[in-house]
């Protein structure tokens, strides 16, 4: 996390009345299974609607979408993330992320809820000697019953495999 974005947490975090080492988080679904991102980067969640698609953008990047004057790139985190074709239903919801200045959606399945989760609820991903690609996996985080794949989603969406941002311009 970014400082500025820490000392935003923070400040967020004190007026909210969340204790210190806890951090809210919202979870969403891609297939059967949860992930789960800060807070604090969504802007606001919106029922899906079609992008303009743009040529020669990868799979992944559904398109583009006029946010209120500002045009918005989409993602489709299903095709990103491979996990078979997506299918839009009246679930699929876009949802739009700050990062730093920047705006982004992302489509999922569904959103499940907003949860608030302690350090000790997150464990590190796990090991696969290099056969899964865990750079943008920040933790296993487990709230009763339920695992959720924690997601950087900082570093997922400045990476230079996305392709949404210049190398440079990414942290």
């Amino acid at each position: 996390m970014t400082s500025l974005a820490a000392s935003r947490h923070e400040a967020s975090s004190s007026r909210l009345g969340i204790a210190e080492g806890e951090r809210e988080i919202l979870v969403f679904k891609l297939g059967l299974e949860e992930y789960a991102i800060d807070i604090l980067r969504v802007q606001e969640i919106r029922g899906y609607e079609t992008a303009t698609r743009i040529a020669h953008t990868p799979e992944h990047i559904k398109g583009v979408i006029n946010l209120r004057g500002s045009i918005v790139p989409i993602i489709d985190m299903r095709i990103k993330f491979a996990l078979g074709s997506a299918e839009y239903n009246q679930f699929t919801v876009v949802i739009v992320l700050n990062l730093d200045g920047r705006i982004v959606g992302i489509v999922v399945d569904s959103v499940a809820d907003v949860a608030t989760i302690t350090s000790d609820q997150i464990r590190p991903p796990p090991d696969f000697a290099g056969a899964l690609d865990v750079r943008y996996i920040t933790g296993l985080g487990t709230i009763d019953d339920r695992m959720l794949i924690m997601i950087d989603i900082d570093a997922l969406i400045a990476s230079q495999d996305m392709g949404l941002f210049d190398a440079v311009a990414a942290k």
